[in-house]
């Protein structure tokens, strides 16, 4: 087979150093918005979220290719599907004791990945995994996240509705308008907080001499779990039952780019990677990552799309490119004056963020169920769903904090059940006993088909 002349990188290819240092930096922009701005709303220290997204990773990236022959071409960053659960631990403050005890229910969400990942791979595939948690309830799951969170950016906003209403337009406008417009289309977020800044700037928001203040180089604020917490059950409960609706997103961020690379293999006259078959080490690596952030103070993470689309753009999959981009990461986090220019965002600009981002989150769920056809004319479906929704969004916009009041579990969870996670195990719930107790005319459909 004669190799056509194609630019572009496979996962294994290496560019050469300059360019790969600045391949690198780009996949820093692309997922550093995001990355950050959970870190300052759920309020982890930055330098620290940096620091270990980008060791994280970089030891995905390594593992990958020891343990397959191939790197998974995926960056690590900070999750927006478990801000809801971990401001419901910490209120946004930055106190290094309800950090801890958030990082124990990350690193449970962890080992609830890792396992599920070594049931995909050596077990029943995805099939087994459709089948326990259908796509009606990781898509009302994903859904609940979302607007659940809308409360929390209209607080945000509400510090100045000015400022927060522009910084919204403006990122609105550059997502839908700069789309497909090469580097500046990949990060529309990042140029609407910039916009944000300088018309919050203009109204006197900004104070900047902290960055002054601030020394150059820092040492990140590493914090351990405290497992031995009397609310490390609550973090356990309610951050890592979120893994639920960030396995799906995870395995389809691994299918649309194992797509890509492949048909970059095949125009290039090189054999396929076929990275969608291991979807099961891809989750086991995602939560290897997310036990490293909760072992070292970093927020709940994912891989990320936006760095994918940059690879699609780009056709550049290089494996060794992501490992750059990781140490870059790790760099950043060391500088002082960095983490002291992002405190000087103001809320409002947040806040502007916040309500398109959160609402995308929302829009995703739904996204889910339509493209994987769920039937919401199936009572069984509607009533699953109805349940998730209900309890998810009134529980945790209807009582302080989103932690439901039981009073028959109150000796376990004194604080109450985080609204979102306890949505999601009823749901799971509900499945179970559609699936252990079939409905008639399934029962029958069933009968029919073994008759056959």
């Amino acid at each position: 087979m004669t190799a056509k002349k194609i630019e572009g990188y496979l996962p294994n290819d290496q560019p050469p150093f300059l360019r790969m240092v600045i391949l690198g930096f780009q996949h820093v922009l692309t997922m550093f918005p995001a990355t950050v701005l959970v870190a300052i709303i759920v309020g982890f220290d930055i330098g620290t979220v940096l620091t270990v997204s980008g060791v994280a990773t970089i030891t995905a990236l390594i593992l990958s290719k020891l343990i397959s022959g191939k790197f998974i071409p995926l960056y690590y960053g900070s999750s927006f599907s478990y801000i809801a659960a971990t401001l419901a631990i910490t209120g946004g403050s930055m106190e290094p004791e309800l950090r801890s005890i958030a990082q124990v229910g990350i690193v449970a969400t962890g080992v609830i990945n890792i396992i599920v990942g070594f049931i995909i791979r050596f077990g029943g595939g995805r099939k087994t995994i459709d089948r326990f948690l259908p796509p009606v309830i990781t898509g009302s799951v994903a859904a609940v996240i979302g607007i659940a969170l809308a409360k929390a950016a209209l607080d945000m906003a509400s510090a100045h509705w000015g400022v927060a209403l522009i910084t919204l337009a403006a990122t609105i406008l550059f997502s839908v308008y700069l789309q497909g417009k090469g580097f500046f289309g990949l990060i529309p977020v990042l140029l609407g907080a910039v916009f944000g800044y300088a018309v919050a700037a203009a109204f006197g928001l900004v104070d900047t001499s902290i960055i002054g203040e601030a020394a150059w180089l820092i040492t990140p604020q590493f914090t351990l779990p405290a497992f031995g917490s009397d609310r490390a059950w609550e973090a356990i409960a309610g951050i890592a039952i979120i893994a639920i609706a960030t396995i799906p997103e995870s395995t389809a961020h691994l299918y649309q780019i194992s797509l890509y690379v492949d048909n970059l293999a095949e125009n290039m006259g090189k054999e396929k990677y076929g990275l969608r078959d291991l979807i099961g080490l891809n989750l086991i690596l995602d939560g290897l990552g997310d036990m490293i952030n909760g072992m070292f103070g970093g927020v709940a993470g994912t891989n990320y799309g936006e760095n994918n689309s940059l690879m699609v753009i780009t056709r550049n999959y290089s494996g060794p490119t992501l490992i750059t981009a990781g140490v870059l990461a790790i760099l950043l986090g060391f500088v002082g004056k960095l983490a002291a220019l992002v405190n000087t965002v103001p809320v409002a600009v947040t806040g502007g963020l916040a309500i398109y981002l959160f609402g995308i989150i929302g829009m995703q769920g739904v996204a889910l169920m339509q493209a994987e056809k769920v039937n919401l004319y199936d009572p069984r479906k509607l009533a699953i769903g109805a349940v998730i929704v209900v309890v998810g969004i009134g529980g945790n916009i209807g009582f302080p904090d989103g932690m439901l009041p039981i009073p028959i579990l109150q000796g376990a969870f004194p604080n109450g059940l985080p609204a979102i996670a306890t949505s999601a195990v009823l749901g799971i719930f509900l499945n179970l006993i559609f699936l252990i107790f079939k409905a008639p005319e399934e029962a029958a459909l069933e009968m029919t088909e073994l008759e056959e």
